[in-house]
């Protein structure tokens, strides 16, 4: 398999294209900005997997998705974060993601989801979210629906923007 990685974090990359190429995929890496020259270094091939991911400094992996699906309307798209939520998950299949997984993500699981398999949700994994993580879902899906523009989310939840902004750069609460 042909797999384009986009991620900003060099070490995650090199550890995740290593483990990859161990199980005889052909891996190339961008840090985002290059992303869609990148999935050109196969040659006369077409990439078959993108590894995407959701926060990088110049750009959002929601952003590269509409381009990269013009593009490659066939590839099996897959949105890796650590700030995963349902509002940017929601958002990244609407936009033609084909799968969403929150790092840390093993290989195994990556490689399911490349190849379009989904697990079923255990029953005991699920439980009742806290009002931390209520709270930063709702963040997040106020700032998709004001299309990732900060002052305008602020505005419309009655918050400072540099607070907006501060809660918006954590993690999600795990519980």
């Amino acid at each position: 398999m042909n797999i384009v990685l986009i991620d900003d974090d060099a070490t995650f990359r090199d550890i995740l294209k290593r483990s990859l190429e161990k199980r005889g995929h052909r891996v190339v890496t961008s840090e985002g900005i290059h992303a869609i020259e990148m999935c050109a270094t196969f040659g006369d091939e077409k990439p078959d997997a993108i590894l995407l991911d959701l926060k990088m400094p110049e750009t959002s992996g929601l952003e590269l998705i509409p381009a990269l699906r013009k593009r490659y309307p066939k590839v099996q798209m897959v949105m890796l974060t650590g700030y995963g939520s349902i509002a940017t998950a929601m958002e990244a299949v609407r936009l033609g993601a084909n799968d969403y997984l929150t790092k840390p993500a093993g290989t195994d699981r990556i490689e399911e989801a490349l190849q379009g398999k989904k697990r079923p949700v255990e029953p005991e994994s699920i439980s009742a979210p806290s009002l931390g993580r209520v709270e930063w879902e709702h963040l997040q899906r106020v700032y998709i629906d004001c299309n990732q523009n900060i002052s305008k989310a602020a505005r419309v939840l009655g918050i400072n923007r540099r607070s907006l902004q501060r809660k918006l750069a954590k993690y999600p609460p795990v519980k």
